[in-house]
């Protein structure tokens, strides 16, 4: 059973543009010396660009953290019009269908792309661009973009909600790990042991992860996984399963988003179309639905 959503609703939705011609871009790859163009012109959507923008922020544009490469799309004046970022995760941002098929067409020459993520109509022109040379997705996923911009409905404090410490990094692997079983059917353990971990341990060191225990058993946790001054993006939410329903969860959450808010504007975060209990667990909280999404998985 899915809840009635106002799907109508966009926040700093703007329409796809088909005043250029793909031959009429270029696209080359984007160095250091861009990050301030590039972060401007993600300004001005930030409650879409937060991903793109985060990554950048956190790891600069040229970094192996980013676990790919970010490109530019540029018209013949040299104006930019895309930004995107292609490697294990495909995410990108233009106002231009023609900038969207030549993603497209560069991120089919990169096999390790596992998934591509955007605003549904814009990953739906990407998909059929991506699909012409006899590609197609294994797998996609509607979600639903949820953001609260408080106030934050006050509840009882829990006094043991803290940021993790590496002490923390078994148990944390393990419930993320539960979770992406939970969520999307599939094992990082099983895939990618080694660079799960080391990611797990690298949001624990930058101090993104939140963590409550209670007699030495996780009950919550929560990663932060993009920050600016305009939109704060979790991921990762997870409550222990014999502990749901007791309130926990309801608590650390708003707990921590209130925290979130004293410094940025909003705090979003992604709940996949079919999970119903989660979509209630983030209204209860505040949190508002503010758009559709789709994950590909590729």
């Amino acid at each position: 059973m899915y809840l009635a959503i106002d799907t109508n609703r966009k926040v700093g939705w703007s329409p796809i543009l088909n005043t250029i011609e793909p031959s009429a871009l270029t696209i080359t790859r984007l160095a250091g010396s861009d990050e301030r163009e590039v972060l401007s012109y993600l300004s001005r959507r930030p409650a879409h660009t937060f991903a793109l923008a985060g990554f950048i922020r956190d790891n600069g544009l040229t970094s192996p953290l980013n676990r790919g490469k970010f490109y530019a799309c540029r018209d013949s004046r040299g104006q930019l019009e895309g930004v995107a970022l292609i490697g294990h995760a495909i995410l990108f941002e233009t106002t231009h269908d023609a900038a969207i098929e030549v993603f497209a067409r560069l991120a089919r020459s990169h096999r390790e792309a596992f998934l591509a993520l955007a605003e549904q109509d814009k990953i739906d022109k990407f998909c059929r661009f991506y699909g012409r040379a006899g590609q197609s997705p294994r797998l996609i996923q509607r979600e639903l973009l949820f953001e609260q911009r408080g106030p934050v409905v006050p509840r009882e404090v829990i006094p043991g909600l803290r940021k993790a410490g590496q002490h923390d990094l078994d148990v944390v692997v393990d419930a993320h790990a539960r979770l992406a079983r939970e969520e999307r059917g599939f094992d990082p353990l099983e895939s990618d042991p080694a660079g799960f971990r080391l990611r797990c341990s690298a949001r624990i060191e930058r101090g993104r992860t939140w963590v409550w225990t209670k007699e030495q058993t996780l009950i919550f946790k929560a990663d932060v996984i993009s920050t600016t001054p305009e939109v704060t993006y979790l991921e990762g939410i997870w409550v222990h399963e014999s502990e749901r329903s007791k309130g926990y969860g309801l608590r650390c959450l708003s707990q921590l988003t209130e925290a979130l808010l004293k410094q940025t504007s909003a705090v979003c975060l992604l709940a996949g179309e079919g999970q119903s209990a989660a979509q209630r667990f983030y209204l209860k909280a505040g949190f508002k639905p503010v758009d559709y999404y789709e994950t590909v998985y590729l």
